[in-house]
This record gives structure tokens, sequence and C-alpha cells, in this order.
């Protein structure tokens, strides 16, 4: 859906209510009609990734936004999946290296672990998406700390706190 015009008409017919903007709801209603699954706790933190104005909801500029990164997922997935319609852990970590994640192994696993649904080592694409959502998600709040931009940060208990409920949605 890379066209202005196609992303617009599926915007307005997902924005039910007309109200120039989607909820978390109708978002996963609108993913589902696409054979994606998503736990609505994604979906909001799709949302909250991309929410410019932070009103809890996607304009059609925010949705533009969360395209382009679905898209790229997409992508990734596609080139490495070879097929099968799922990719195996060596497969994800090639496609977190296309997107621009670099994680070590241990952070990789634990990722792996929680995004892994059905505990059988393949990622469909909306688990390989959530797991994206996931990385991105905590990239965008690490940044937040990392005044410094030495890829490091010092949190106090307020903020651990902060960081642990921001990324609850990877338990669900």
């Amino acid at each position: 859906m890379e066209n202005t015009a196609t992303l617009r008409q599926w915007f307005d017919r997902v924005d039910s209510d007309k109200t120039g903007s989607i909820t978390a709801a109708q978002l996963k209603n609108a993913f589902s009609v696409g054979n994606l699954e998503f736990s609505i706790s994604i979906v909001q933190q799709m949302i909250r990734m991309y929410d410019f104005d932070r009103n809890g909801t996607m304009s059609f500029e925010e949705f533009v936004a969360l395209n382009k990164f679905l898209l790229k997922v997409q992508q990734a997935f596609s080139d490495l999946e070879r097929g099968r319609g799922y990719l195996v852990p060596d497969d994800v970590y090639e496609g977190l290296v296309k997107i621009g994640f670099s994680l070590d192994s241990p952070a990789f696993y634990t990722v792996c672990e929680s995004f892994d649904q059905k505990k059988n080592g393949r990622f469909r694409l909306d688990d390989f998406i959530s797991l994206c959502i996931f990385v991105q998600s905590s990239r965008n709040l690490f940044n937040s700390f990392d005044i410094s931009k030495q890829g490091r940060v010092t949190l106090d208990l307020n903020q651990f706190i902060y960081c642990s409920e921001y990324t609850d949605f990877m338990s669900i």
C-alpha cells in the first residue's frame, strides 16, 4: 500500500465513524480482515509509536508513517521466508539486521521466546511484525533516556517502572 490515494481509501474505510482518526480497535479489526492477528496491546503499541500528537488515535499522516515501517518489515519477511510462510530464528535475526536493529544473543533469544506464539521456532508474518514493533518501541523508549546518544542509560526506580509499564505488552 504505497500509493497515497490507495492508503487514503483504506484509511477512510477503517475510519468507520468518519472522525478523521482510527482507534486501536478499528485498526485491529482491519488487520484481521487481512489475516493478520495482533493482540490489542500490540495494535495500541503501533499507534503509540506514531501517535505524534499523543491523542491515542491514528491520523492519516500517522498511519502513513506506520505503513512505511510495516512495509519495511513485510519486505524483510518476504525476502527471508523462502516460500515457507514463516521465518526461523536465524531468519528473524537477519530480518532484524535488514530493518536496522542489532541485538546481542541474550536479547535476541529473549525476544524470540516472547514472540514465538506457538513455541515451535516458526515466526509467521504477524509474529515477526509484533516482534519488530516491540524492538522499535524499545529503541524509541531507550533513545528517550539516552540523552548523550552513547548507547547507555542509567535509570532510577521511577524511570525503570515507567519503562516496565511501557513494554508490558510483550508479556501479553
